[in-house]
């Protein structure tokens, strides 16, 4: 059996620096798919503004990362794909294409924010899958 190192803190949300580096990371992820060319399609399903978004996330990412719950204790669970089926059903439907983009944006944010080379590789990891499993277009 090999031991793995354990992180520098208890939780991911800990390691990355509690809610203040959470919050930069959302404004640095939003304000670069607002930017950035690359993000375009990403962008466009996300309507004319960021700002529920930029809060929504935010609150999410602070209880997935093993913080403060502030977004199930105001909306219950997750539900990820039900929560952005409107998104699909608007026409934006979520493909390859998004999910890459998405997942370039959010490492693209973690690197310009300073988290933790290793922190970053895990997170890297778990957002991929949850990204795929957002699909609802196979291409």
């Amino acid at each position: 059996m090999q031991i793995q190192e354990k992180p520098p803190a208890g939780t991911p949300f800990d390691w990355i620096g509690g809610e203040s580096k959470v919050e930069a990371l959302v404004e640095r992820f939003y304000d670069l798919m607002d930017l950035e060319p690359a993000y375009a399609q990403l962008r466009a399903v996300h309507g004319t503004s960021l700002d529920n978004a930029r809060q929504r996330l935010f609150w999410f990412l602070c209880g997935w990362l093993g913080g403060p719950q502030y977004y199930t204790d105001r909306f219950g669970h997750p539900m990820l794909r039900a929560r952005h089926l409107p998104q699909s059903i608007g026409g934006h439907t979520i493909g390859i294409k998004e999910r890459d983009q998405w997942l370039a944006c959010m490492d693209q944010a973690m690197g310009e924010t300073g988290v933790p080379e290793d922190l970053r590789a895990r997170l890297r990891d778990s957002f991929f899958k949850t990204a795929d499993w957002m699909r609802n277009r196979g291409e």
